[in-house]
């Protein structure tokens, strides 16, 4: 069966492209300079993402990764009936492979992504390895409740892997996790990968690997701003900076202006001084306990949890609290 393809409506297109701007906008006119990390992942963006899924330094996808066919052979067990899958920030589909691998009672699946080109490519690819299933790419924020294509009545299971969790604050967390409730409906679980608070030396490394794909992934986001709105960004002029916050239990990434300049966007100018930073992204490390509290408090009961090797890395079944 082909992929059904998922479009937006052009009202909708223009309204991304407004929030974009605004995002932006919003961002760099605040006292301390910053960026949505969702902006990471325009095509190119998603491409760098995958080569540092592929860096010995990043440990978070290695390890979900050699967990989630143990965790899906768990799931066809748990499981009772049919069930859609909907991921939220689907990327290049490699996970959910393993997923599909065991769960012979899904029919339809629904990826979410912001980078729609790179998104309809993968499942594209992914609807050759599974005939039987009916695929509907969609391109959208995932950070909102989605509108799902109707049709049916099967119960949800939602798919977040990955740390993406971890990008939010605390409150954005609780948020995001009370928005897929809304997404996924009554009686919806949730399989959602939580990375862990470990040795600050291994998350450091991760975050700053050898071969410099981070600070790329990094800078494009200024590429991917340039994109959008015409401005003029010159990505080779910031420095890649990320470390480990064992307070706040989080890894900060930053871009480090190099020299000092401005940037026109619409009717702003906006001035970096030199050494001045752009706050691009989080990544937040919990506890077993600390997730288990969070989803609880969003609308969440833990159904169970599967820790990687050393407790490296977190998944978790969670089901609606309706």
């Amino acid at each position: 069966m082909p992929a059904a393809q998922h479009r937006s409506a052009p009202q909708n297109r223009e309204s991304s492209d407004n929030a974009f701007m605004q995002d932006v906008i919003d961002g760099l006119n605040q006292k301390q300079k910053k960026l949505p990390s969702k902006y990471f992942y325009d095509t190119l963006g998603s491409k760098y993402f995958d080569e540092i899924c592929d860096l010995d330094e990043y440990y978070p996808y290695r390890t979900e990764l050699a967990m989630l066919p143990a965790i899906a052979q768990d799931l066809s067990h748990i499981i009772d009936g049919d069930r859609d899958i909907v991921e939220f920030g689907a990327g290049s589909l490699v996970k959910i492979r393993l997923v599909l691998k065991q769960l012979n009672k899904v029919k339809r699946y629904f990826p979410i992504d912001i980078a729609g080109g790179h998104l309809r490519t993968a499942a594209a690819t992914l609807q050759k390895e599974f005939n039987d299933l009916s695929i509907f790419p969609i391109e959208a924020d995932f950070t909102r409740q989605v509108d799902l294509p109707q049709g049916g009545n099967t119960k949800k299971l939602g798919f977040f892997p990955g740390s993406t969790i971890g990008n939010f604050t605390p409150e954005q967390a609780s948020d995001f996790l009370k928005e897929t409730r809304k997404t996924l409906g009554k009686g919806a679980l949730l399989l959602i990968g939580v990375d862990t608070k470990k040795s600050p030396e291994i998350l450091h490394l991760a975050y700053n690997d050898s071969q410099g794909v981070t600070g790329k992934f990094n800078r494009n986001i200024l590429h991917h701003i340039n994109r959008k709105t015409g401005t003029s960004f010159d990505p080779e002029l910031f420095d890649h900076y990320a470390y480990y916050d064992p307070v706040k239990g989080r890894i900060e990434m930053h871009l480090i202006s190099r020299v000092q300049q401005s940037v026109n966007l619409e009717d702003y100018t906006f001035t970096f001084a030199q050494g001045e930073n752009i706050h691009t992204e989080n990544s937040h490390k919990y506890t077993p306990e600390e997730f288990t509290a969070l989803a609880a408090k969003s609308g969440w009961r833990g159904l169970r949890k599967w820790l990687g090797e050393e407790q490296m890395f977190g998944v978790y079944l969670l089901q609606s609290i309706d």
